[in-house]
């Protein structure tokens, strides 16, 4: 896979055929995937656990691989679009708005598609499909420290933290929503996502400013 230039993000499309319920097959792989293991799961336990022949399955996808990389462009699309949409000056916003939106809405982004960010960060490049999954991540993280190094420019953030690393970290916080965070739990997504924009730009130190009002989910 290659991208289409420093601005660009390379692309990962694909096309099904009609007429069937792939998303279902793919949603219960993406579960089994993240129970088991991609490595340690077969077609046949898909099927078992779908309850269907592996040629039924074959007959919406191509084989494991494919799942693989559905699930993966799942995880990675819309995070894409993101982060494409935040690098392209314009609008009247400054970097560090773009910035700031880009880190709110990857929280977004992340709690609607968990369960294939999940998988996504396990992989560790032993297919082509993972290592473009790899390149792709890449990607996101040089353009979110290009914005970390325009909004420095502008004087919005500190500059004794290399971009580089501050992108990393961004990011790191924002998937580590993956080992605890549940959509029935405590914390709506628009509370977790306005904590950890708070976080990142505002940090911890108290400021004498009104409440943010992180609601808490009602346990009635």
């Amino acid at each position: 896979m290659t991208t289409t230039g420093a601005g660009e993000p390379p692309a990962r499309r694909r096309r099904g055929r009609p007429g069937y319920d792939q998303e279902t097959i793919l949603r219960t792989a993406v579960e089994l995937f993240n129970r088991k293991g991609y490595d340690a799961t077969s077609m046949g336990d898909l099927a078992k656990e779908l309850g269907l022949t592996k040629p039924a399955i074959y007959h919406h996808v191509t084989g494991k691989e494919q799942l693989l990389s559905l699930a993966l462009d799942d995880a990675l699309d819309e995070l894409t679009a993101v982060v494409a949409e935040a690098s392209r000056e314009g609008a009247g916003r400054t970097a560090h708005e773009r910035l700031r939106e880009v880190v709110r809405r990857s929280v977004e982004v992340l709690v609607a598609h968990q369960p294939s960010v999940t998988l996504l960060l396990r992989v560790r490049g032993n297919s082509p499909v993972e290592l473009a999954a790899l390149e792709r991540r890449r990607w996101l993280d040089d353009r979110l420290a290009a914005l970390v190094a325009d909004a420095v420019e502008e004087g919005a953030l500190r500059d004794d933290v290399p971009p580089a690393l501050v992108s990393r970290l961004l990011f790191g916080m924002v998937n580590s929503l993956v080992e605890w965070y549940r959509a029935d739990g405590v914390y709506d997504t628009a509370t977790v996502a306005g904590a950890v924009t708070t976080m990142a730009f505002d940090g911890l130190a108290r400021h004498e400013v009104p409440s943010t009002g992180f609601r808490r989910r009602s346990r009635s």
